[in-house]
């Protein structure tokens, strides 16, 4: 029977888990952890997005201010070198001896200026017949001049006309022509000043351009006459359309042939040439589809590595949790726990107060067990007492109606003993309480006639059943012959420790015109002699003095729980 009580409880306990409702939003502790990951990764990761985009865009306003200003860089540096032929050209046309019509001397002269310059200088007359070239020696038979379109506009216009490119016969190449008239030539003269395309090539290699950027110079018809290594052929037309717009600080998107680029082209007021620049679009926002990409890889792997982590601890603290649950159910059914120390401090807590709160409990249970127990043997001892009191009782009494007013009297302090018991617990009772109880029913309502001295002692269970009824029986017989029954009667009581081992009481009673008691030994006389000195191993002195009777009592502490001991400073009470 008793083996299947825990086995029964510990049953009882998993069916009133089962039936106890969890709810509809039970959910695991993984989950929170894995909305705690989201919580934490998500919004961080969309942010460095964020930061990467702007910062990209920042990348990108850099390199296009950059690519505008290199594209003007290299138009300034082909203006001024137009700059220049132009003004070599006015030098040229003044000399004296083109001047005075010598022209073998002149084109000696200005072969000799221009050597290494990469310039040539040619006169043509009205109808674009070249006079002379210094492309060749003098004498040279020449034909017209290969670029008809730019004579015809500079014979309109006194200003210098820079030409588009085109192949000329004497050169064989790809050249282009600074052309002006002679100023006060009739008929019309024309100065030209020829230069290699090729020669402006420099002035686009000379420039740093972003990586994946290139730089071609076209003419107004978009035939190349320079440009950054491979990216375009002299005298071609560029694949790169030219557009209305062209000529803006930013870059403009175009298709072409199915893929996109980004483009900036500038123009050239002075010369009519553009200055182009472009990249694959794919090229401008790799950067940041491949920062994007890492980005996301990077997010990924630190979800997954968190989300790994946050399983694990999941796992970890869920098993945990799993097994505190096994432990309460196990307190509860009133079985032993032993505290396990959890990886988490705090469940390792829980699980260490479980374990001594099943230990209180146990102890607890046991201590109930004990108390029922000692409750019995103590109803046990009372029933004894109380036989042994009637019997005692009768034996005094001459009728029924006495013996049940004494018999009730004695019961009556008993259960005030009884009903301190049930105050102090296992404190134990104080001794001054008990005699405070048991005399005052008794006392008089002077409260200068009773007098309690003693320092606080407290009782076991037993001393204190006998010690309050023998209280008892002096107060009842104070009453009937002693300190209470006459006006002026004075009642003592002192106790204290008689060397270190005993208490020593003194009951003593001053009645005025004192009469001794006879020497019959009634039930208060067998308490007293008996009762206390056998169960208290006790000694026992009763003296009868003229002016009333004293008790002496003479008891071994341990006989009284002397552990329980709580001295005070010995001070008189009276009348409590």
């Amino acid at each position: 029977m008793s083996q299947s009580a825990p086995q029964n409880e510990n049953n009882r306990a998993e069916s009133e888990e089962r039936k106890t409702p969890r709810g509809p939003l039970s959910i695991p502790i993984l989950f929170y952890l894995a909305f705690l990951v989201a919580v934490v990764v998500l919004p961080a990761t969309a942010f460095t997005a964020v930061l990467l985009a702007r910062h990209n865009v920042a990348q990108e306003e850099t390199v296009q201010t950059f690519t505008v200003a290199t594209a003007r860089s290299v138009l300034q540096s082909v203006e001024r070198e137009i700059a220049g032929m132009i003004t070599t050209q006015r030098v040229l046309m003044s000399i004296e001896a083109l001047n005075n019509g010598d022209l073998a001397q002149f084109h000696e002269h200005a072969q000799t200026a221009l050597a290494g310059t990469g310039s040539y200088f040619i006169v043509a007359d009205d109808q674009a017949n070249q006079l002379l070239n210094t492309r060749v020696a003098y004498g040279t038979p020449l034909g017209q001049v290969s670029d008809l379109e730019t004579v015809r506009r500079a014979l309109e216009t006194p200003d210098a006309v820079v030409s588009d490119v085109f192949f000329g016969r004497t050169a064989q190449e790809y050249v282009f022509n600074v052309v002006r008239q002679r100023p006060g030539i009739i008929p019309p003269q024309l100065a030209i000043l020829t230069q290699n395309a090729s020669s402006l090539s420099n002035a686009l290699l000379t420039r740093e351009l972003p990586q994946g950027w290139h730089v071609a110079l076209v003419d107004s018809n978009n035939t190349v006459l320079a440009a950054s290594q491979d990216a375009a052929r002299i005298g071609e037309p560029l694949f790169i359309p030219l557009r209305e717009e062209s000529g803006g600080t930013r870059w403009i998107d175009a298709n072409i042939s199915g893929e996109d680029y980004k483009t900036i082209t500038q123009y050239s007021i002075l010369t009519g040439w553009y200055v182009v620049a472009w990249a694959p679009s794919a090229l401008v926002t790799e950067p940041l589809r491949t920062t994007l990409l890492w980005l996301l890889a990077g997010a990924l792997v630190i979800v997954g590595l968190a989300g790994f982590a946050a399983s694990l601890i999941g796992k970890q603290i869920a098993s945990s949790v799993r097994g505190l649950a096994r432990q309460a159910r196990a307190m509860g059914a009133g079985q032993e726990i032993v505290a396990i120390p959890y990886p988490v401090r705090e469940l390792a807590a829980v699980s260490e107060a479980l374990a001594n709160a099943g230990a209180k409990r146990r102890q607890a249970e046991t201590e109930a067990r004990f108390l029922m127990r000692e409750v019995a043997h103590r109803s046990k001892n009372q029933l004894t007492v109380i036989s042994a009191m009637a019997k005692q009782t009768a034996r005094g009494v001459d009728n029924v109606e006495k013996f049940v007013e004494n018999f009730q009297n004695r019961l009556y302090g008993l259960a005030r003993s009884t009903d301190l018991l049930l105050t102090h617990g296992t404190q134990g009772i104080g001794l001054r309480d008990l005699f405070r109880t048991q005399i005052d029913p008794f006392r008089p309502e002077n409260p200068s006639r009773v007098v309690k001295t003693g320092v606080n002692v407290y009782l076991n269970v037993q001393a204190a059943q006998v010690l309050g009824m023998a209280a008892h029986e002096l107060a009842t017989n104070a009453a009937k012959y002693g300190a209470f029954s006459r006006e002026g009667g004075k009642l003592t009581v002192n106790w204290n420790r008689a060397g270190g081992d005993r208490l020593h009481l003194v009951w003593r009673e001053t009645v005025p015109d004192f009469s001794p008691p006879s020497d019959r030994k009634g039930f208060g006389t067998v308490v007293l002699q008996t009762m206390v000195a056998g169960a208290l191993k006790a000694d026992v002195e009763r003296t009868v003095h003229a002016d009333g009777i004293e008790w002496v009592f003479s008891i071994p502490l341990e006989q009284i729980d002397p552990d329980r001991d709580s001295p005070d400073a010995e001070e008189p009470e009276a009348g409590l």
